[in-house]
């Protein structure tokens, strides 16, 4: 790591002591491990906020996210099993909360919901699943919530627009996330494409962007999106066997820190 890059993570409170180099899809393939049980078999990305709390986040499979913030533990999109790839959730540490953006079987796993729950867990969702879930506190797009401990989350749209996609998020129904963890802003944009919306979207930290054609975006969209929003550091998620290898260089010149993680 050279100095540039080191002062430049330093400045943006990146930890060093994640990969600082995204991998490319095909080595990260090789890595992986099919069931993930505990902190050593995720991997995991540091930061710090701006009071210089850590956040950690932990790529558990395609759009299951793990985030501990200074000992808040807050998992999204939790799913126990998606083709070879499992997450053993009963050797997670169970959640303060849990975001579900849809009701797609690769977001919303009741039965993943129950082991993770304990007396205080929050269950924050859209209509659609709290209505499956029979309980869950109800967010619609644009709906703002401040939820105490220095988190604050938005919802916001999430959605197909292209002709012949409309079918599979339409507009409306679905949620992404902005959390808040002591002023670091971390954009979890869901199953969508690059809408409109995402123009009114700033000061973002870290982005997680879908990138699985036809269901969410392309590369290129991927790209026309990171552009717009500008995050400081972008995760290509929920990407399937789509091959998301040129986007670190594709957006060098946009100073985006992109990295890859297992999140296919």
């Amino acid at each position: 790591m050279n100095k540039a890059i080191a002062l430049m993570m330093a400045m943006l409170g990146i930890g060093t002591s994640a990969c600082s180099q995204s991998q490319p899809k095909s080595q990260a393939a090789e890595a992986a491990t099919n069931v993930v049980t505990n902190d050593n078999t995720a991997e995991m990305d540091s930061f710090k906020t701006p009071n210089g709390k850590t956040v950690k986040f932990y790529a558990l499979m395609h759009a299951c996210i793990r985030i501990n913030y200074d000992g808040v533990e807050i998992e999204i999109d939790p799913v126990r099993q998606l083709g070879n790839r499992t997450v053993d959730y009963t050797k997670l540490p169970q959640a303060d909360f849990i975001f579900v953006t849809h009701e797609h079987q690769d977001h919303f796993d009741k039965e993943a919901i129950k082991q993770l729950t304990h007396a205080n867990t929050r269950f924050i969702t859209n209509r659609r699943c709290a209505d499956m879930a029979g309980y869950g506190q109800v967010m619609a797009n644009g709906d703002q919530e401040n939820l105490g401990q220095g988190i604050t989350v938005e919802a916001v749209p999430a959605y197909n627009m292209t002709e012949g996609r409309t079918q599979f998020h339409p507009k409306g129904r679905d949620n992404g996330y902005i959390l808040t963890l002591d002023g670091l802003r971390i954009y979890i944009a869901g199953d969508t494409e690059d809408i409109p919306e995402m123009t009114n979207i700033h000061d973002i930290d870290i982005a997680f962007f879908p990138c699985n054609q036809p269901f969410t975006m392309t590369p290129d969209q991927l790209a026309r999106a990171a552009r717009i929003v500008k995050p400081k550091v972008l995760f290509p998620y929920h990407y399937g066997q789509t091959d998301v290898t040129a986007l670190p260089n594709q957006l060098k010149a946009d100073k985006i820190d992109v990295r890859i993680r297992h999140y296919e």
